[in-house]
């Protein structure tokens, strides 16, 4: 059992004791009263010692939390434990696995904020002790120190942790397409606008069903914007915003829907014609590619990362197809990133899920209910399902946002 100490010093008639216990019995804590001593005066001096039980340091989090709001104040906090790697790509045995959570260890006396959060990884704390950050397994090299157990780690959900105060509590219910669209669409708008304003990021997680909707002309105009600063998407999504503007085919369908004949080809002329140019990049400085998701991309100068999979056409010369060097490039891209718009992506939507705190704004816009399920299920739970059609939706939040927002700047890391 993991146990934690808290003290209250006052007066009698300021004293937070009573409330703590309140809160402490509300909770189902497991907790004693290990000394309290009051005057008869409201101005008699008044002090305790609360102390809290549980199996994990995490578990003692949520009463530990309730006692600091009602005036507590913990004492006798030991440091994290730190453990050395001994070989390159293998952690200690026991070492802390981190959740999406803002998190805090405690080294040499004092609580060090772990940076770039993210679940399922370790923290590898800095020789001088003063930083410590969030390293996958496979990242950890030789030497370095790594929290190891429970004790010195606290974990902060966000509405702990300073996250945006816009709530999405209204959407508790779960996932349902009986929602009222527009007024979420507005939600969504604010929040973007909050985060522009705070100077943070706005990321764009797309699947090729943008450009099969019609959709992939609001996505440019958000990037021409300035609205949007990260893409993340696959090969097929650029391949077939490529293919739209050369050929005026998505999937080798136009845009009323009806199949053109031989557009099963066009995708892959479009691919062919970028590989024999040499990139995409290399395409929109010939003139070749003259609008779309892709070109705005490039004409911004905003980070993209296009992660490749098995079944992959071509691919694009820009894709990349080892898939561990795309994670850590998007992780290096989302740094600055407070919002993260998943349109109708299931499998672009849970990998970069897995690399965002939960202090991050996600919502996840999908025709298939099963794809924000699966989403939540794999630990982001903090995003806002929204089942609709991408088609619908992104005019919609377009028209609710300004014409114009100033571009974020760029991490030296995320290009």
């Amino acid at each position: 059992m993991r146990a934690r100490e808290y003290e209250f010093r006052g007066t009698t008639g300021s004293f937070g004791l009573p409330e703590a216990l309140e809160q402490l019995k509300r909770l189902g804590a497991d907790w004693e009263l290990v000394e309290s001593r009051m005057g008869r005066r409201r101005e008699d001096p008044a002090d305790a010692v609360v102390r809290v039980q549980a199996a994990t340091e995490v578990e003692l989090d949520v009463p530990g939390r309730a006692i600091e709001r009602a005036g507590g104040r913990l004492v006798r906090v030991a440091d994290a434990r730190l453990a050395r790697v001994l070989r390159d790509g293998a952690l200690p045995a026991g070492f802390h696995s981190t959740t999406n959570h803002p998190t805090e260890v405690r080294v040499a006396g004092k609580w060090v904020k772990v940076s770039r959060q993210k679940m399922d990884a370790a923290i590898v704390v800095s020789a001088s002790l003063k930083h410590a950050e969030c390293h996958t397994m496979g990242d950890v090299r030789r030497g370095e120190r790594v929290v190891v157990g429970e004790e010195g780690v606290r974990v902060r959900p966000p509405e702990d942790a300073g996250a945006p105060s816009v709530s999405f509590g209204f959407m508790a219910s779960g996932v349902s397409s009986e929602k009222p669209i527009a007024s979420l669409i507005a939600r969504i708008a604010d929040e973007i606008r909050t985060a522009k304003a705070a100077g943070l990021k706005v990321c764009v997680v797309a699947g090729p069903a943008l450009v099969h909707t019609g959709a992939s002309a609001t996505l440019a105009s958000l990037i021409r914007s300035g609205t949007v600063d990260v893409l993340f998407a696959g090969n097929a999504l650029a391949a077939h915003d490529i293919e739209r503007q050369i050929f005026g085919t998505s999937l080798g369908s136009g845009l009323d829907g009806v199949p053109r004949p031989g557009g099963h080809r066009n995708h892959l002329y479009a691919i062919n014609e970028v590989r024999a140019a040499g990139s995409i990049k290399a395409m929109v400085k010939s003139g070749r590619l003259k609008g779309g998701v892709m070109f705005e991309a490039v004409r911004a100068g905003i980070p993209f990362v296009l992660a490749g999979s098995i079944r992959d056409d071509g691919p694009l010369p820009e894709v990349m197809t080892d898939v561990i060097e795309a994670q850590k490039a998007m992780r290096s891209a989302l740094e600055g990133v407070g919002v993260v718009l998943m349109l109708a992506t299931m499998l672009h939507a849970v990998a970069v899920g897995n690399l965002l705190g939960s202090h991050v704004r996600t919502v996840c816009v999908d025709i298939n209910p099963a794809t924000v399920t699966k989403l939540s299920d794999r630990g982001t739970a903090q995003a806002v399902g929204i089942v609709t059609d991408v088609g619908v939706f992104l005019p919609q939040l377009a028209a609710a946002l300004p014409a114009g927002a100033p571009r974020a700047k760029r991490n030296a890391r995320s290009r």
